[in-house]
């Protein structure tokens, strides 16, 4: 099993996860979580974009996509998200994986 993060512009999410639901990623057990977080990418307009004084820097609200899925589907829920994040610019965000070593189901 891997984990994916993606960190991409808010107004990317709804296409990015219509795609993965569209190919079965949050069929049954769903192990895909979504949050607003401070990031620094490149604001699309200024009305994205924030000032923040604890941190010195401009930064927008980006959303933190986590999806676990089978090793066999990486590449595919990858090019999903990459494909429906993009923006038009040059960066329009990050996409991480890392491999899981242990997975605890918490039940009754």
């Amino acid at each position: 099993m891997k984990e994916i993060k993606a960190f991409i512009h808010r107004n990317r999410i709804t296409d990015v996860l219509h795609a993965l639901k569209n190919k079965n990623f949050c069929s049954g057990r769903c192990n895909l979580s979504i949050n607003d977080v401070s990031g620094t990418l490149q604001a699309l307009d200024k009305q994205e974009q924030n000032f923040s004084i604890e941190l010195g820097e401009n930064i927008i609200t980006e959303v933190k996509l986590e999806l676990i899925c089978e090793d066999e589907r990486i590449d595919e829920a990858i090019a999903l998200i990459r494909d429906n994040a993009r923006t038009g610019q040059p960066l329009s965000g990050w996409i991480y994986t890392s491999e899981i070593t242990n997975i605890t189901a918490i039940e009754n």
